[in-house]
């Protein structure tokens, strides 16, 4: 595999502060008060991570979605179809109470990390694919454990 492109990286690693400040959040009440105070009440704890988990495994559909178009025919057809299976698993899956919400979106992000091995492994996705997207499925898998645990 080749080196994960720096504005990939520093992008994927971004997109896990609202992961992370939402466990934090979780974590410790006088944070969460905080943000609560500053930020409003939907932005921290599990609000935070749940509603941007929903949206960050909706926006992975896409990606897919931009994969399956290095593709033809049947092949296609299976690109298309796996790649809106993320945005329906968040669709149909999150939204109930905390705890179930979260367990649900760590098999959604885990289910995901599968398809994006699929799609790698076939040569739809770049090369350093799975160097970005394993660390970051593990640090968001993380920060959900923190939901569904506590």
């Amino acid at each position: 595999m080749t080196r994960v492109p720096r504005s990939a990286l520093l992008l994927g690693l971004a997109g896990l502060i609202p992961f992370v400040w939402s466990a934090a959040t979780e974590l410790q009440p006088d944070l969460a008060d905080w943000g609560a105070r500053t930020l409003g009440p939907r932005f921290v704890g599990p609000y935070a991570g749940l509603a941007y988990g929903t949206v960050i495994l909706s926006f992975m559909s896409g990606v897919l979605w931009g994969f399956a178009t290095r593709t033809s025919g049947r092949e296609a057809f299976t690109g298309y179809a796996l790649s809106v299976i993320p945005a329906l698993w968040a669709f149909f899956f999150v939204g109930g109470g905390p705890t179930s919400s979260a367990i649900y979106l760590a098999t959604g992000f885990a289910g995901l990390l599968a398809l994006d091995w699929n799609f790698w492994s076939h040569g739809l996705a770049p090369e350093w694919w799975m160097r970005l997207r394993i660390p970051l499925t593990a640090v968001v898998l993380a920060c959900l454990s923190v939901t569904i645990l506590t």
